[in-house]
């Protein structure tokens, strides 16, 4: 097994991402509905402050991951249509846009922010509103729409499995 993608296959490193973004992106998921359906609770106070390490977590991983799929460009298996490569490209934009406007608002709040005990931001003594609002109107609604994304993009696998007529892309992926 490969650590680079082909043009049939996904390489170990582009699975493994992939895979880990999807544990983190469940956890994030679990963490949001909780947190919408759930506040002040006794578990939701309890996961909460998870939210924000996987949220940077993931944040890094994909990063990772954009660099991983420029450098493995020319190798990966191609789309499958014009409309699985735009899905991808977005789905690629909101990991890295939806936890960049968390710490936009985390840092317009005035909050420190470390992440397993490195600190990463500093309190600045200033609160920056239009930071704050414009995270606040984006994060989650842009969070959410991720999601739908998601269970597009499970629900076409599927599709592509089970329809005879279709590439089947799952083992690219496994």
């Amino acid at each position: 097994m490969s650590i680079f993608d082909s043009t049939e296959k996904y390489g170990a490193v582009s699975r493994a991402l992939h895979w880990l973004m999807a544990i983190g992106f469940t956890w994030m998921f679990f963490t949001a509905a909780l947190h919408f359906f759930a506040d002040e609770t006794p578990i939701t106070e309890a996961l909460w402050p998870t939210h924000y390490l996987m949220g940077f977590t993931i944040l890094c991983l994909g990063v990772i991951r954009v660099i991983w799929a420029a450098v493995n460009m020319s190798r990966r298996p191609p789309s499958i249509s014009l409309m699985a490569r735009l899905g991808h490209g977005v789905m690629y934009l909101l990991m890295l846009v939806i936890p960049t406007l968390a710490l936009l608002r985390n840092y317009g709040a005035d909050r420190p922010f470390s992440y397993l005990g490195i600190q990463l931001m500093e309190p600045t003594g200033e609160k920056i509103s239009w930071m704050v609002d414009l995270a606040g109107l984006l994060h989650g609604e842009l969070g959410w729409t991720l999601l739908a994304l998601i269970i597009g993009h499970i629900g076409m696998v599927y599709v592509h499995r089970k329809n005879t007529s279709a590439t089947d892309v799952l083992p690219r992926m496994l």
